[in-house]
């Protein structure tokens, strides 16, 4: 099997990226190596990767000869794109638009003309659902985002589901609810907490700290991506992957404390524009259609993600 993984240089991408070279899957990587954080991390996870059968490709999504790429692909990864929820406010739209949307109808239609392509999986976020009427939401709730990133995420599965209607492709996105460990970029959550704790400096709380996350490990994640590309027949058009960990801010920073063995130094601010007041998924379609479940809780998840800090 030969599969593309667009961002490949990214958090997930390179743990889904290794995940496969793991199980001697051929693998060519697509990322543009942005400067939204530091490319030498990018670069660090690319080269901590098996390099036998790994092909990378620097490039933007929106340039690249993407119908070449694809010649002899037996399945795309689609995770490239602009992230974060707070930057994706005033003249940084146009980049979001670019990445999000653009970029993947461009893949999308490089691939409607592959002739070897069994699987297209999209990852999208559960940012789609903004402020949710219901929890644990399902995938038949109303999409309502609150952010532009969500709207861009959004109009990223649309896409991706116009496809799979008008053409046949076999496509599937997954929402991808808040997801942590080792790898995570710099500006993330956790990344932040753990390094704030190490050098004694104040960790920024960003409203009362009140807000509910469903927090999903990585590894669980990448799971269901692998077990998307290895299913055969037609999957649900879109599915949640949360981790069934549902717990606030504050707890988490209770945890960290506990992990790290250090004092936090908390400072509030005002809430920002975007950030949803709960999330929390059901995963009962995904296991129905993959046998999928997670495995990781936030407690061992945490202390992985720190053990795996620790030890750069």
């Amino acid at each position: 099997m030969r599969v593309l993984v667009t961002g490949i240089a990214g958090f997930i991408g390179s743990t889904t990226a290794r995940a496969l070279l793991d199980r001697g899957i051929d693998v060519v990587g697509i990322d543009v190596f942005s400067d939204y954080y530091d490319t030498e991390i990018k670069r660090r996870n690319i080269a901590a990767l098996p390099q036998q059968r790994l092909t990378v490709i620097e490039g933007d999504l929106n340039a690249l000869p993407l119908s070449e790429v694809l010649v002899g692909v037996d399945a795309v990864i689609h995770l490239a794109g602009q992230p974060g929820v707070r930057g994706s406010w005033g003249t940084q739209f146009d980049s979001y638009t670019r990445n999000n949307v653009e970029a993947t109808q461009k893949l999308l239609e490089a691939a409607r003309g592959s002739s070897s392509l069994r699987r297209f999986v999209f990852g999208s976020s559960s940012s789609v659902y903004g402020q949710a009427t219901s929890y644990p939401t399902s995938e038949d709730t109303l999409t309502r985002p609150y952010s532009p990133y969500g709207v861009t995420k959004l109009a990223g599965e649309h896409l991706t589901t116009l496809y799979r209607e008008n053409f046949g492709l076999p496509t599937v996105s997954f929402r991808f609810f808040t997801v942590y460990g080792p790898r995570q970029r710099p500006d993330m959550a956790f990344s932040r907490f753990f390094g704030a704790a190490r050098q004694g400096e104040p960790i920024t709380v960003y409203g009362d700290g009140l807000q509910i996350r469903d927090f999903t490990y990585v590894d669980d994640i990448v799971a269901a991506l692998v077990a998307a590309i290895d299913a055969d027949g037609e999957l649900p058009p879109v599915m949640n992957l949360s981790g069934g960990s549902s717990v606030t801010v504050l707890e988490i920073l209770d945890l960290v404390e506990k992990t790290t063995g250090m004092a936090l130094n908390l400072t509030y601010l005002p809430a920002m524009d975007g950030d949803v007041t709960r999330t929390g998924g059901s995963a009962t379609l995904v296991a129905s259609a993959l046998g999928w479940s997670p495995l990781v809780d936030i407690q061992e998840g945490l202390q992985r993600q720190f053990d795996w800090a620790q030890g750069r």
